[in-house]
């Protein structure tokens, strides 16, 4: 079992899914996902930014190789759209792909493999040797379930694999910048002001080149990066229902990645 530090997000602990060691093995549904509770930042592809922009602030992180994350919170500590039992309080929401594959991931079980095998987290309450539940496998071979979750894995790797080059051409571009959201709440006698992440300089991303603007309008990048831009005025909603919460720290800077 690969340990915890060097596991993403949500994960404690992978174990490959193997028709031998887990024959028996079920998956029951869950209606809560306590795992995203305090959650505030989740990763997200590429392809879901026309989604995820609907509904919450995009932004970028921060280091060398930074990656899209959807704000389900401006606070550490902080999901506005999950309740203390993980479960969701709007019944109109984009769940992204990240949350939706775990307890399952494609992963390199050695470092010289270049095949990826489908793995599980075995700490997670979904899937186990249970009486009752869907089957993972059938008479030795993997059942349709199994089938599905490896589908939607590849996917998510697809989507992860153009996401990487999408955020490798904003760094060619040198499009992005550190972020700054200020927001003064009516009778605050200060202002609450997030940084910690990046987001794009709209000034660069206008003064393109007409021949860069129109291979990214071509290729699809332009209304990406757009959809980022828009949602950022989502913030001031999630600080609200972080106010109606009662989940507010005190105004100061706050860092969000």
């Amino acid at each position: 079992m690969a340990s915890a530090p060097s596991l993403p997000l949500f994960y404690n602990g992978l174990e490959p899914l193997s028709s031998e060691a887990h024959a028996n093995y079920k998956v029951r549904p869950q209606d809560t996902a306590p795992f995203l509770v305090g959650q505030h930042a989740i990763p997200v592809t590429v392809d879901e930014f026309p989604l995820v922009q609907r509904f919450m602030p995009i932004v970028f992180s921060v280091g060398d190789q930074p990656i899209p994350l959807a704000l389900m919170g401006l606070n550490e500590g902080v999901n506005v759209f999950v309740s203390d039992e993980g479960r969701l309080t709007e019944t109109n929401f984009y769940v992204p792909a990240y949350v939706r594959r775990y307890p399952y991931m494609l992963a390199r079980l050695r470092p010289e493999a270049d095949e990826l095998s489908l793995c599980f987290d075995p700490t997670s309450p979904t899937i186990g040797a249970f009486d009752e539940g869907d089957a993972l496998f059938e008479n030795g071979q993997p059942s349709e379930l199994t089938k599905n979750i490896l589908s939607f894995n590849e996917s998510f790797e697809q989507a992860g694999a153009r996401t990487q080059n999408f955020m490798k051409e904003l760094g060619e571009m040198e499009l992005l910048m550190d972020g700054e959201v200020s927001i003064q709440p009516e009778g605050a006698d200060q202002p609450f002001v997030y940084r910690g992440f990046q987001m794009i300089n709209e000034e660069k991303l206008v003064d393109l080149r007409g021949d860069h603007l129109r291979k990214m309008s071509q290729s699809g990048m332009l209304p990406l990066l757009y959809a980022h831009l828009f949602s950022l005025s989502l913030m001031r909603d999630i600080f609200s229902r972080q106010m109606q919460l009662g989940k507010m720290p005190q105004p100061q800077l706050q860092p969000i990645g």
